[in-house]
C-alpha cells in the first residue's frame, strides 16, 4: 500500500485503512512509508518501492506469499508511485490498483519537480491495473487517470476502471469514519471490486491453491512471441500469418458480399470469429498450431505489428 500525500508525507487515512481492507479479504498487506518531503527526490521514492518489494519475494516462503502474485496499490502521488513501479521498476508488480493517481508530467511536477510522466513509461510488460477517480477531482484531475488508460490501451494491457461522478479527491476507502465528503453512495464499492479483480486476475484462492485466473493479463495475443489465435483479426492480415486464416475468412466474406474485412472488426480476436461461424474445435487448434509455425515479425515501437 502506497498512501498519497503529495510527496510530502503518507497520509493515514490511505494506509492502514486501506491495507485492513485486504488483509480482511484475506490477501497478506503490508504499508510502504516511501521518502517523503526533503528525502523525496526521485527516484528515492522508487528505490523504497523496489527494496520493499524485493523484500517481500525474498520472505516468500516464510511469510507465505505468491513471489509472482504482488499488487501494489497507490493513492494520488502514491497512486503515481505505483504507477512508475507498474511501469519502469525492476521489481514490477504483478498487479496494480490505482487511486484518484497523479499521472502527467504538468501534474506531477506540481508535486514533484524531475518526476517522470508515469504513462510515458508503460510497456509491453506493465501488468494488469484496476484505476479509479472521481470525475470532479479538482486537485488530481481525472485526464491523469484516462492518459494512463490510454498507454494500457496501446500496448493490450487488460484493465478495468471505474470513473465516479462525484468524488472528492483523497476519499480513501470511502468509509464515515475516515471523514470523507462529497462522494457518490457508489464510490466506496472500489474496495469490492479491486477485491474481486485480484481474484479474477491472479486465481480465487481456494482448496489450498489458486485456480487458474478468469482474466489474461492482455486482451489479446498480439504480443505474444508466436501468432496465435487470440490475435486481432487486424494484426494476422497485416502479417504473415494471414495466409493462414484467409481459407476461413474469405468464404465467410464473399457469404457478406464483402471485399475486405470491415475496419470495425479488425480488433475482433480469430477466436471470437471461429466462436460466430461455429468452427470445429479441431480446426481451431489446427489453425492455431499453424499460426505458431509462422515466424513472426519483429518491429520495435508499441504497435505489435
Amino acid at each position: 500500500v502506497l498512501p498519497g500525500g503529495g510527496y510530502q508525507m503518507c497520509s493515514d487515512r490511505e494506509a492502514d485503512p486501506v491495507a485492513l481492507a485486504y488483509l480482511q479479504a484475506g490477501f497478506q498487506a503490508f504499508v510502504l512509508r516511501y521518502a517523503t518531503g526533503v528525502q523525496a527526490a526521485w527516484p528515492n521514492p522508487l528505490e523504497d518501492y523496489e527494496a520493499a518489494a524485493a523484500l517481500i519475494r525474498s520472505h516468500a516462503g516464510d511469510w507465505a506469499l505468491y513471489p509472482d502474485k504482488l499488487a501494489v496499490i497507490g493513492f494520488s502521488a502514491g497512486g503515481h508511485l505505483a504507477a512508475c513501479a507498474a511501469a519502469m521498476a525492476g521489481q514490477r508488480p504483478n498487479a496494480a490498483i490505482l487511486g484518484y493517481p497523479v499521472v502527467d508530467k504538468a501534474t506531477v511536477e506540481t508535486y514533484l519537480p524531475g518526476a517522470p510522466d508515469a504513462a510515458l513509461g508503460v510497456d509491453e510488460h506493465t501488468c494488469p491495473c484496476f484505476v479509479f477517480a472521481g470525475r470532479n477531482d479538482t486537485t488530481v484531475p481525472v485526464a491523469n487517470t484516462l492518459a494512463w488508460l490510454e498507454a494500457l490501451t496501446r500496448y493490450d494491457i487488460s484493465y478495468e476502471c471505474h470513473i465516479y461522478s462525484q468524488a472528492d479527491h483523497g476519499f480513501s476507502t470511502g468509509e464515515s469514519f475516515l471523514g470523507t465528503q462529497g462522494l457518490c453512495s457508489r464510490a466506496p464499492r472500489w474496495v469490492a471490486d479491486s477485491i474481486a479483480w485480484l481474484r479474477d486476475v491472479f486465481g480465487d484462492f481456494a482448496g489450498g491453491a489458486l485456480a487458474v485466473p478468469r482474466c489474461p493479463a492482455r486482451v489479446n495475443g498480439n504480443r505474444e512471441s508466436a501468432y496465435n489465435v487470440d490475435c486481432t483479426l487486424g494484426y494476422l492480415l497485416q502479417s504473415p500469418a494471414t495466409a493462414v486464416i484467409q481459407p476461413v475468412l474469405q468464404p465467410l466474406l464473399a457469404r457478406l458480399h464483402l471485399d475486405a474485412l470491415p475496419a470495425s472488426l479488425s480488433g475482433l480476436l480469430f477466436r471470437q470469429l471461429a466462436g460466430m461461424i461455429a468452427l470445429p474445435p479441431e480446426q481451431l487448434a489446427a489453425i492455431d498450431t499453424a499460426l505458431h509455425a509462422v515466424p513472426k515479425q519483429q518491429t520495435g515501437g508499441d504497435t505489435p505489428c
